[in-house]
């Protein structure tokens, strides 16, 4: 027997209700109600389960049903103690709204901060207690507007935004004017004056910074009677790489490398003093590129964590990375679990006020890494930004459409460290061994 076949005859064995599936409510004097139905109490799950179905179907959620207050972390994905902190307020604030959803919520952050994932657990809460939610995406509810207008289309336009207007408890998910058309604003404004004048429940997802809104709508964010901002932060995926937050490197400095090592030459000494002189004034003033050549050990790894270490102890953004580390962690990003796009990650490093590559070498020998590395390089280069590259290889074996912009006087200067490997023997039999890169120059 099937499982409709099992209810059917539940429902005719039911001695309340004789399988009708309704009664009369029985009155405080004993006697039924004649002049009312209400379910029996075979009937009411199922009836509770068909009010969520419809609920859910017409709350727009799709695949996003998934998403829920049990399956999301209350402390987020940051491992930076405060920002979990602040995370677990946030997520009780949306548990409150959507036990009572009264006025606007809205969560501001990037990408992948958790504003969708908290936005959807409200309506799935809500429907879970069987009340009315819509979710939409902004561009989303642009695009069925317009497709009203079609003579095809199976609602009319006014029907639909009337619809929006007006329910319960309205989620639009990634809210932004920035390249909306002017019809698009219209529309916009429209539905959020109305919903913020009715006073009904509205949640309100965006990664655009509130100043950018117009100031009609930035007044209504601003109102805290209505409205209640929650800014979701998280650590920058260029914190998390960020190769400083390792000892050896964070302890590098101007103030503990030795420019003179009176074991060297006079004519290796005044090279790495001249090195030292262009680390530090670089330091003061970072603008266009200084590239350090040299062998493993030279000292060009410290100078540039020194630059960088410098800018930081002055409260400066600087981002400093292995760049084998870049690479990997570039490719780490095609992979569904990661936490970051691709395109949010490489956009975060090739705008990065001082960005600082060290160990760049035959890691880019492969055609995706050339890619990579000269998209980098080139946008940095037409934008002049400020870059130090440490490399051991000479600008000869490097491919040419990244050191013909090394090279460009105009923007950068490229030094050569002749100087031996620090870390062991430095003998004159050894020093005359090794290999110095060969520049153009």
């Amino acid at each position: 027997m099937n499982l409709q076949s099992e209810e059917s005859a539940e429902e005719e064995s039911c001695p309340i209700c004789k399988g009708a599936g309704f009664v009369h409510p029985i009155l405080s004097s004993g006697r039924p109600d004649f002049s009312r139905i209400v379910p029996c109490s075979c009937n009411k799950a199922r009836l509770q389960r068909e009010k969520l179905s419809y609920l859910e179907k017409h709350s727009n959620l799709g695949f996003l049903s998934q998403l829920n207050f049990d399956n999301l972390s209350p402390e987020g994905k940051n491992n930076d103690a405060t920002l979990r902190e602040r995370f677990r307020c946030i997520y009780q604030a949306a548990r409150d709204f959507a036990d009572n959803p009264e006025g606007w919520i809205v969560f501001y952050g990037t990408s992948g901060c958790g504003k969708t994932h908290l936005a959807c657990a409200i309506v799935n809460h809500r429907l879970s207690l069987g009340k009315v939610a819509f979710y939409m995406g902004v561009a989303d509810l642009l695009d069925h507007l317009r497709s009203t207008f079609s003579p095809t289309s199976d609602i009319s336009y006014d029907e639909l935004f009337e619809q929006v207007k007006n329910t319960p408890l309205l989620v639009l998910d990634d809210l932004s004017m920035e390249g909306a058309t002017p019809w698009a604003k219209e529309k916009l404004e429209q539905l959020l004056n109305h919903r913020f004048n009715a006073r009904l429940a509205t949640v309100i997802t965006t990664d655009l910074p509130l100043e950018k809104f117009d100031d009609r709508l930035l007044s209504r964010f601003r109102n805290t009677e209505v409205c209640h901002v929650h800014v979701i932060e998280r650590k920058s995926s260029l914190e998390c790489l960020d190769s400083l937050q390792l000892e050896l490197l964070r302890n590098m400095t101007f103030d503990n490398f030795d420019p003179k090592r009176v074991i060297l030459p006079s004519e290796e000494r005044q090279n790495l003093k001249q090195a030292f002189r262009l680390a530090e004034d670089f330091a003061r003033t970072p603008e266009g590129w200084l590239v350090f050549q040299g062998v493993n050990g030279c000292g060009k790894t410290h100078l540039a964590a020194a630059i960088a270490n410098y800018r930081m102890a002055l409260g400066k953004p600087v981002f400093f990375v292995v760049v084998p580390d870049l690479l990997d962690h570039l490719r780490s990003t095609f992979s569904p679990q990661s936490s970051i796009s691709y395109d949010e990650f490489f956009e975060e490093i090739k705008k990065s006020p001082l960005l600082i590559l060290d160990d760049f070498g035959e890691q880019s020998a492969t055609p995706w890494a050339q890619e990579k590395l000269y998209q980098l390089i080139n946008y940095r280069y037409n934008a002049r930004l400020p870059m130090v590259v440490t490399t051991c290889l000479s600008l000869d074996e490097i491919e040419t459409r990244i050191s013909s912009r090394m090279v460009d006087p105009r923007l950068s200067c490229v030094f050569n460290i002749i100087v031996p490997d620090y870390r062991g023997d430095v003998s004159p039999k050894r020093r005359g061994k090794r290999t110095e890169p060969r520049s153009r120059n």
